[in-house]
């Protein structure tokens, strides 16, 4: 448990995240594998998205200011080719799109990944379309709180943030980060809409696909980071992401075989980290309570791969049972207890909707 003491103490520090983080050097990992360990990387999780709706400026914008050194867009594609911030290529769930007549007709089932999901699609508009749209919160019965921000901010480009991001940089002196994910990209590609060669065009275009940029590129998909490392030969590192069951999508390889100390190794002839679901880190007993640490940190530096968890949230539906306050689930618990847990894991860093609370349970190490 974090001594209350230090978390008085250094409660005014992140505060004040916005005021000195001009004067904090954000720590990076070291551009190819392995490397010493540098201080834990603070990712705003869709921005802070704990505290505004996720994917939007106004989200990352925050992010930036409560301290976190990289922000993190998901990518998916409009019907005109540009890369744009949700968390799902269908929006009904994160936008107004369903209040809106004039896309009514828009509405239609897709097999996402295997799956039949009806709803509107970023695929089906164009840029100028999407950019009448508004976005709203995704999870509304946790935090409705966010709710008050609900149709005020547009769907952002991933133009946009980098622009943001460079713009944050120079006026908090501090050289922030980009963690782009490309969501459904095996889905995207088989209807003409791949998203590997627009994210490098970007990134090279705006002079980030090179070693020692402030960018990962993360997927879900082994394949899809395999064709960015060999035919596109990306400069900058790749994160290879994990759920505790099931495969990447038209993969016979389950996730848990790629995180075996064999698949480990094979990652690592192409991959620079991995970002596991923290459940892998450290699992939960029958009872909710945290159980003890897997060996899959110790298993992953062995071989040079950084580990990066998700995804850490404030709410007490999120937090295991011993660290939750009170019956309310959409209150806060001990969520900076169970980040300073997750860290002295030795991980190199978190995911976090809250980026304020991971630099306060960083400064607890």
């Amino acid at each position: 448990m974090a001594d209350r003491r230090q978390v008085l103490r250094f409660g005014a520090v992140a505060a004040a995240a916005p005021a000195l983080a001009g004067a904090v050097s954000a720590p990076a990992w070291a551009g190819g594998h392995g490397g010493g360990r540098t201080r834990p990387l603070v990712v705003g999780h869709r921005g802070a998205s704990g505290y505004r709706p996720e994917h939007t400026l106004a989200s990352y914008e925050l992010a930036a200011r409560l301290g976190a050194d990289y922000l993190e867009p998901d990518l998916v594609i409009t019907k005109d080719g540009v890369l744009v911030c949700r968390h799902e290529p269908e929006i009904g769930g994160t936008t107004d799109v369903a209040s809106r007549p004039e896309f009514a007709s828009r509405r239609r089932t897709v097999i996402l990944d295997g799956v039949s999901v009806t709803g509107w699609w970023t695929q089906d508009f164009t840029l100028a379309e999407l950019k009448t749209l508004r976005a709203t919160e995704r999870i509304p019965a946790i935090r409705q709180q966010n709710t008050v921000y609900d149709g005020y901010f547009e769907v952002p480009t991933f133009q946009e943030v980098l622009d943001l991001r460079k713009r944050l940089s120079r006026e908090l002196g501090r050289d922030l980060g980009v963690f782009p994910e490309t969501k459904h990209p095996t889905f995207f590609r088989s209807i003409g809409l791949e998203l590997e060669t627009p994210l490098v065009r970007t990134l090279r275009r705006n002079g980030l696909d090179r070693r020692g940029a402030r960018v990962f590129v993360q997927s879900f998909e082994a394949a899809n980071l395999r064709d960015l490392a060999d035919r596109h030969r990306v400069e900058v590192p790749l994160v290879f992401l994990s759920s505790v069951a099931g495969t990447p999508f038209n993969d016979p390889r389950t996730y848990a075989d790629y995180l075996t100390p064999a698949g480990l190794k094979e990652l690592s002839t192409f991959v620079d980290g991995i970002g596991p679901e923290k459940g892998q880190i450290i699992p939960r007993t029958a009872d909710g309570t945290l159980g003890s640490p897997t060996r899959l940190v110790a298993d992953a530096h062995a071989v040079g791969l950084k580990v990066i968890p998700y995804t850490f949230r404030a709410e007490n539906s999120f937090l295991p049972a011993e660290l939750r306050v009170g019956a309310d689930a959409t209150a806060y618990g001990r969520s900076i207890d169970e980040q300073v847990t997750f860290l002295r894991t030795g991980i190199d860093g978190l995911f976090t909707d809250n980026p304020d609370i991971g630099v306060l349970a960083r400064s607890l190490l």
